[in-house]
């Protein structure tokens, strides 16, 4: 994402059904090396389906209403030291790569 961007991750903020994974939500955090987020609520695809709504009516009258909405749930910190990351990820490419003309 960040070759993609040209914009440095500093933070990831999840959502959706699997952000209640402890263990998944600290292992993103190690691998990414930056802190995952957790927002207080988990489903913002319906969360923002919502707020278009109350816009469109005008419920809400601009984006910073909305923003003031947003809350943090839980973050998670990273843990992992870097040569452990960089030996997962090694491990991570060459599985993805022996995928490559499976079929």
């Amino acid at each position: 994402m960040e070759k993609d961007s040209g914009v440095q991750l500093t933070s990831l903020k999840v959502d959706g059904g699997m952000v209640f994974n402890e263990l998944l939500m600290q292992f993103q955090s190690d691998v990414l090396g930056v802190p995952v987020i957790r927002p207080k609520v988990a489903e913002t695809t319906a969360l923002g389906a919502a707020y278009a709504a109350g816009l469109a009516v005008g419920f809400w009258r601009s984006f910073d209403e909305l923003r003031a909405n947003w809350g943090k749930d839980k973050e998670w910190q990273p843990q992992m030291e870097a040569a452990r990351r960089d030996l997962l990820y090694a491990g991570w490419k060459k599985a993805v790569t022996r995928t490559f003309d499976w079929v």
